[in-house]
């Protein structure tokens, strides 16, 4: 019998290290419990910014003091935790980081295109430049560069909330965020562009009423914002293309061809 338990435990402790993952890899040495730690921000003191900026700084720190602990063990000659060090690394590397602040959010709908700003119109230009650089392929974009445009815009709305060109910084923005299929995210910066300046050349409203209706299938929501839409026209040349468009969709939305959800 015992020896019979003892090919048992054997077989076992050599299937645990069939699939430890490599000599030395440091499992054992893992955090227990990462747990709740010390408050470092008092939410109910703060603001979303000041977290936000707060999570920013310790992301920043983190992946530093990780870098430096690498580069100490690479030069004490510690293969082992240098490989530890460059594991975590290469997982902080990987996992999404968000920026949780949405700039037309913060923003709100009272901005006004007013002033001729030339630093904002460089800004404008420095982030166009990026998109059309970015798309420079039609069927493969280069997404980094749009992240690195939509920094800008932001920037732009962020830093000259009174400038002209905060309306079609909103626009450009919007058709990045379609390209990422953030589209409730789009339909707010869509919203921004008509608000802050009425005077748009953009068919904003209209791209409002079709991520309603193509992309978020909220028929009923689509179907005002078409007649809204259709509303805002200043004149009967405006927009020809989405007027037909939308001309179609309210007839089949407002009749018995579509069912409006």
């Amino acid at each position: 019998m015992a020896r019979k338990v003892l090919i048992i435990s054997t077989i076992v402790f050599l299937g645990v290290l069939a699939g430890c993952g490599g000599v030395d890899s440091g499992r054992g040495q893992l955090v227990s419990s990462r747990g709740k730690g010390k408050t470092i921000v008092n939410v109910a003191a703060t603001t979303e910014t000041d977290i936000v900026e707060q999570v920013a700084v310790n992301r920043q720190a983190y992946h530093k003091g990780i870098e430096e602990l690498a580069e100490y063990y690479r030069k004490t000659g510690n293969n082992m935790k240098l490989d530890w060090a460059r594991k975590e690394l290469g997982a902080l590397d990987a996992i999404p980081q968000y920026n949780y602040i949405i700039e037309a959010g913060v923003a709100g709908p009272e901005l006004k295109a007013s002033e001729s700003i030339p630093a904002a119109d460089e800004l404008y230009s420095q982030a166009v430049a990026l998109e059309e650089k970015a798309g420079a392929i039609v069927v493969v974009k280069d997404e980094n560069l749009l992240r690195k445009a939509l920094e800008k815009y932001n920037l732009l709305i962020r830093k000259y909330p009174s400038s002209d060109k905060i309306g079609d910084a909103a626009y450009r923005a919007a058709g990045i965020y379609v390209h990422f299929k953030d589209y409730t995210i789009a339909m707010l910066y869509l919203q921004r562009t008509y608000e802050w300046d009425p005077e748009t050349p953009y068919p904003a409203r209209f791209e409002v009423a079709y991520i309603f209706d193509e992309y978020l299938h909220r028929r009923a929501e689509a179907l005002d914002a078409y007649q809204q839409a259709m509303k805002a026209l200043r004149n009967e040349y405006e927009f020809p293309v989405w007027r037909k468009y939308a001309e179609k969709r309210i007839a089949e939305l407002s009749g018995s061809n579509e069912k409006i959800e």
